[in-house]
């Protein structure tokens, strides 16, 4: 094995473009590990962990790039640095003749003054600083930076309302605005229900179900994690229902989130009640089901919620295939699993889709369900901690991306559980997603596919039948399309799951025994 490192003076690489570069560094012939990232603290913090910091990268600054590349004897490792160049040239010189340029947001401002939206992915040391700007020059703000602070983003949240803009993020992973998806998303059909969501993965999934129904999605509305918290007060999730109820493009509109703090909640369906349009609320893991405002409705996942939404806009449900559970399926893989075979683990890529399976499996299972993403303290497990009983992992957490891409771009990182969980004998279903669309990685399922026939042939060593089942997010319309990777999955008998709710019903009755 070699490893090379190297620092590159000087060279700012904007978090979109190194996750994109890392994943495809890793893809390189020989390479078996490739860490492309700014000069951080916390870089370099990885790097120590992993024992792979030297003096000279931890001489580098926030602006210098770093590369370690780890490959296999016999590689050529001029060949692999050279691959890496051009990716990295690619990305410093333009990628098409349509794209411009710009060093600086006031140089880009300055040639597009009619602009109404500036996306910002820049370091989260200056995303605040860059978010400011753009919002004192009259523009709305999506950030897809993370590591910005709670008083920043309260401070440019509270700029934005006074000024009649939407400040989307920090951290906001998802938007669809007049029809053109964002930073990560899906081809979905236009129509006229529109989404504010403060869940990444949420969004994708209600924005498919509902192009999945027949119906369209006139504007999604990305808030970021922590807009619904005590400290930012749903700022961003108010202004959006206020921007959806004035927009004559909206009939219907669905509030996709994990469950907002009590008094956040309580002012953001005040608003919703004064929408003047049918509202769906699906706060996943909320046990609140009664609403005081008669155009507001609670769902109890995204499925239902986004069937709900259709419905309101008139759709006959007598026309549409709602993918009910099919129990026959059910009582069949109950009977190929062995008595021991009591448990599930989620090893999820989507946060929300982690969460909807969890809540599914807590509602059955209630004090035997674990998880990196738990309410409950008592139930979670850090990053180095055993998976026990039900094990539900969102490996898109901050204690599993520190140096490394979103698992929706490098999925590598659960490749290791998948394989882990069928060496437990009382694991009897892995639930997997796999996100397909914008922003997404080329090929979720093909990355995995050798990692899912390695722990079947670890289960039938054994004598056991493993259950894989398999949820791929995404429309007809996307690249890959949803059949081609539904495919390769059946094909190595995968269970494939027709929706986020569906995955968390269907494994959780897989491993139900009568005692």
């Amino acid at each position: 094995m070699t490893i090379h490192r190297s620092v590159r003076k000087n060279t700012y690489v904007d978090s979109v473009s190194l996750m994109s570069i890392s994943t495809k560094a890793n893809q390189i012939d020989g390479v078996t590990q490739a860490f492309v990232a700014m000069g951080t603290a916390m870089n370099k913090e990885v790097l120590a962990n992993l024992e792979l910091l030297t003096d000279e990268l931890e001489a580098a600054t926030g602006g210098d790039l770093m590369v370690v590349l780890e490959v296999t004897d016999g590689t050529d490792l001029d060949a692999a640095l050279g691959a890496l160049g051009d990716l990295l040239d690619r990305k410093n010189t333009g990628a098409t003749a349509a794209e411009t340029r710009y060093r600086t947001l006031d140089g880009a401002l300055g040639a597009h003054p009619d602009a109404n939206l500036v996306l910002i992915s820049v370091n989260g040391a200056f995303a605040a600083r860059e978010a400011q700007k753009a919002l004192v020059a009259g523009k709305n703000v999506m950030m897809f930076s993370d590591n910005v602070s709670v008083a920043d983003e309260r401070a440019l949240k509270e700029l934005a309302h006074d000024k009649g803009l939407l400040m989307m993020g920090p951290d906001c992973g998802t938007a669809i605005l007049g029809g053109v998806a964002l930073a990560f998303g899906n081809a979905v059909r236009r129509g006229n229900i529109g989404v504010v969501a403060a869940s990444g993965t949420g969004a994708q999934e209600v924005s498919v179900r509902v192009h999945d129904f027949g119906g369209g999605i006139s504007q999604l509305i990305g808030t970021g994690g922590r807009d619904l918290s005590e400290e930012i007060g749903g700022i961003t999730m108010i202004d959006g229902i206020r921007a959806l109820a004035a927009d004559p493009a909206t009939d219907v509109i669905v509030l996709v989130s994990k469950p907002p703090a009590p008094s956040v909640e309580d002012a953001v369906l005040a608003v919703a009640g004064e929408a003047g349009k049918p509202v769906v609320v699906a706060f996943l893991g909320s046990a609140r089901s009664e609403s005081p405002y008669p155009n507001v409705t609670f769902a109890s996942g995204t499925k239902p919620a986004a069937l709900a939404a259709v419905l309101a806009t008139g759709v006959d449900e007598s026309t549409l295939d709602l993918h009910s559970l099919n129990w026959p399926l059910i009582e069949e893989v109950r009977g190929k699993l062995a008595p021991e075979q009591r448990y599930v683990r989620g090893l999820f890529c989507g946060g929300t889709l982690c969460d909807e399976s969890m809540f599914a499996a807590i509602a059955k299972y209630p004090g035997h369900v674990w998880s990196n993403i738990q309410k409950d303290p008592a139930f979670v497990l850090g990053a180095h901690d055993a998976p026990r009983e039900h094990t539900f992992i969102d490996f898109g957490s901050d204690e599993y991306t520190d140096g490394k891409p979103h698992p929706m771009i490098d999925p590598s990182n659960r490749l290791a559980a998948i394989v882990a969980a069928a060496k437990d004998p009382e694991v009897g279903v892995i639930a997997l997603d796999f996100v397909v669309g914008l922003g997404s990685h080329t090929d979720p399922v093909g990355v995995t596919l050798p990692a899912i026939e390695e722990a079947q042939a670890i289960a039938r060593e054994r004598g056991h039948h493993l259950e894989i089942l398999g949820y791929v997010l995404g429309t007809d319309l996307d690249t890959p399309s949803v059949a081609e990777q539904v495919a390769q999955l059946e094909a190595v008998g995968v269970t494939i799951a027709s929706s986020s709710t569906n995955t968390g019903l269907l494994a959780r009755e897989f491993v139900a025994k009568e005692n």
